[in-house]
């Protein structure tokens, strides 16, 4: 019973960090890079200012890849506990 629970707090902690991770970097994507845009308007990118660029495409990309990120680790993590469904 003791290896069943040590087993399933590991696997609780490492899911329960991933998220945090994923939090943090959700929040650094749609929190801090808005406070910076305007020293970015100073570059172009595709003929668009940086700052306008990073904010309705930047991000947006960022997101959907930590979407992925998010899922391909959480895969890892319930392989090694024997959660997966394969």
């Amino acid at each position: 019973m003791s290896d069943n629970t040590d087993a399933r707090d590991r696997y609780w902690q490492k899911t329960r960090n991933l998220t945090i991770v994923i939090l943090v970097l959700w929040a650094f994507f749609s929190l801090f890079i808005p406070l910076i845009v305007s020293p970015l308007n100073n570059l172009t990118f595709l003929g668009f200012p940086l700052g306008y660029y990073m904010i309705a495409q930047g991000s947006l990309i960022a997101f959907v890849l930590l979407i992925v990120i998010q899922n391909w680790r959480q895969d890892a993590i319930d392989r090694e506990f024997g959660f997966d469904e394969e």
